[in-house]
């Protein structure tokens, strides 16, 4: 009876869920390494947020939008991934509110992390492809409201979604301690085609497009780089440094493919709409783990980011004029 009891997430209350039993060795190695991935997510992240925001160098429209998705990652950190480590015992004990809390700002975050790769495929395929009208088209002010668009579209969707559910939180628990959600067939759908097929595939095809567009533009370049003038020479550089842009922001939309497929292939092919955080543990945190991966994949491609770093943990950016440094 004492082992019954021992099992169960609120042993004083009848129709307690069961926790989820794990080696001691195995649960401790296990939180552990959430809890380091954790909380590298969020300092890594947060370098990133006060980078671009600190540095007027790097106050550029497609820094705007690694921004943004530096923000979304930053909240991955804080606010999701803590919660699933808790989720790994099987027991919720934070109560029914802040599990729709939970589920809601999860499915907001990914949705808007989805829209935001979506505007830097956009940001990327104009600059390779419409290179005379990008600063006409891609304006400061243009991305800001297109990214306070991509979260107040996904925060709208996300209510519809999951309106009963958050009106009656709890309402699809079988037992006390338990949080999951039920998303009826039709939402579900639409939300695979919204948040996920629909804009994976027009990223894909953008891509696809940028990279015959900057192939073609490496052969006409390396055909007339004998004959080019000063003037040309710049442009030439200009857009070298666009096409390796496109590169590496080619290279944060692959990783972001890799580690959102899965997930969303799980939700697709599982027999039930039922979506328990417990059950599908591995995916989710494969796709959290792109939040993690991002800010490393900048450190690897982007000097600027290296650079910042250094600036901001010898505490430079406290001296007066820090903000104008040429970290570029």
């Amino acid at each position: 009876m004492a082992l019954e009891e021992a099992e169960l997430c609120f042993p004083q209350i009848n129709n307690s869920c069961r926790m989820t039993s794990r080696p001691h060795l195995e649960a401790t190695l296990l939180y552990s390494l959430l809890s380091c991935i954790t909380l590298l997510t969020v300092v890594l992240n947060l370098l990133v947020i006060i980078s671009i925001s600190h540095f007027r160098k790097l106050h550029t429209t497609t820094n705007l939008l690694l921004l943004s998705l530096a923000v979304a990652d930053f909240l991955v950190g804080v606010l999701q991934m803590p919660f699933e480590i808790l989720l790994f015992q099987g027991c919720w004990i934070l109560g029914d509110f802040l599990c729709a809390a939970n589920f809601f700002l999860g499915f907001v975050i990914t949705s808007a992390s989805v829209g935001i790769m979506l505007l830097i495929s956009v940001d990327r395929y104009v600059a390779i492809c419409d290179p005379m009208f990008y600063s006409i088209k891609v304006t400061p002010k243009s991305v800001q409201v297109c990214i306070c668009l991509c979260w107040m579209f996904s925060a709208f969707h996300n209510s519809w979604m999951q309106w009963d559910f958050l009106k009656q939180p709890g309402r699809y628990n079988s037992c006390y301690g338990e949080c999951v959600l039920v998303v009826n067939y039709v939402a579900g759908t639409v939300d695979l085609v919204v948040s996920f097929f629909g804009p994976i595939t027009v990223i894909i095809v953008l891509y696809m497009r940028v990279f015959v567009v900057a192939v073609s533009q490496a052969r006409t370049m390396r055909s007339h780089i004998a004959a080019v003038t000063l003037q040309h020479s710049k442009k030439v550089t200009t857009k070298k440094s666009e096409m390796k842009a496109a590169k590496n922001l080619g290279v944060v939309v692959v990783v972001f493919l890799l580690c959102f497929s899965p997930a969303y292939c799980y939700i697709l092919a599982a027999e039930s709409n039922l979506v328990e955080a417990s059950y599908a543990a591995s995916q989710i945190w494969l796709l959290y783990l792109n939040s993690t991966l991002n800010p490393v994949i900048y450190a690897f491609f982007y000097p600027w980011f290296r650079k910042s770093i250094k600036l901001i943990v010898t505490l430079q950016i406290v001296k007066p004029g820090s903000c104008e440094a040429n970290v570029l």
